[in-house]
Formats: structure tokens, C-alpha cells, sequence
């Protein structure tokens, strides 16, 4: 059975576990992740993690929020002077955190061991390949 995918989020202080979190793992929390993980020690802003992610704004996000109180990432308002010299409104800027690159690259593993994307994603054991009556494959 297929359930959704979750990863634990434990508030440690000192040695004491507080309280313990799930960030579900969906299709569009996966999105994000992989796509602030193209570029793990970058800073993006919302329109950069859309274009990665192919997801769009209503959709980031809330995921960029709910991954931000778990502690999975950052963020930061740019200075508003050079936004206000290109005549646009400021960015607020988005990374992950060294706790959170860790925990994506472990959920995106495991999304993809769960979805069965490895299976399809990796080349055809020399098994599977069968021949034609010339002996090729």
C-alpha cells in the first residue's frame, strides 16, 4: 500500500526532543526540494524555484513556508534600493539550510525508491534485453 511520505522534524534542545513535526511528502514538496537542490549553496527567489520546479506560485509558496517553520530553509528580503533602481519590488530569497539539504536529498531519495522511479530511471540489466533472430539486441 502506498501511503504518503513523510519525514520527521524533531526540535532538539540539548539532548531533549520537544516536539516532533512531519513535513508530508508530496509531488510538490519533492518539486521544490529538487529544485533548491540544483543549486544548494544558492540564495533563488520565488520565480527562479517556479521556473526549476515547473510548479506554480500559489503552489511554492505555501510549501516554501511550511518547509521554512520546519527549519528546512531560510530566507531573506533583499535590500530594496537595487530592486527600486530596476523598478520592481524586492525578493525575498530562499535556500536550504544544512539540516534541510540534508533531509531533501534523503526524501527525494526516498520518494523515488517509493515511487518506483529508480526502477524506471536506470538502464536495462543485460538480462532484460532480448535478441532478434540475428543475434542482435
Amino acid at each position: 500500500m502506498n501511503r504518503p511520505l513523510f519525514t520527521p522534524i524533531c526540535l532538539h534542545v540539548g539532548n531533549e526532543i520537544y516536539s516532533v513535526r512531519y513535513v508530508r511528502m508530496t509531488v510538490g514538496v519533492l518539486a521544490v526540494l529538487g529544485a533548491l537542490l540544483e543549486r544548494p549553496d544558492a540564495e533563488l527567489y520565488g520565480l527562479e524555484i517556479v521556473r526549476a520546479s515547473g510548479l506554480e506560485p500559489g503552489t511554492i509558496y505555501p510549501i516554501l513556508q511550511r518547509l521554512r517553520g520546519a527549519g528546512w530553509v531560510s530566507d531573506r528580503w533583499e535590500d530594496p534600493e537595487p530592486a527600486r533602481a530596476e523598478g520592481r519590488p524586492p525578493r525575498r530569497y530562499y535556500r536550504l539550510t544544512t539540516e534541510g539539504q540534508a533531509r531533501a536529498l534523503h526524501a527525494l531519495q526516498r520518494g523515488r525508491d517509493r515511487s518506483g522511479l529508480s526502477r524506471l530511471l536506470a538502464p536495462p540489466s543485460p538480462s532484460a534485453v532480448t535478441t532478434t533472430e540475428g543475434g542482435s539486441a
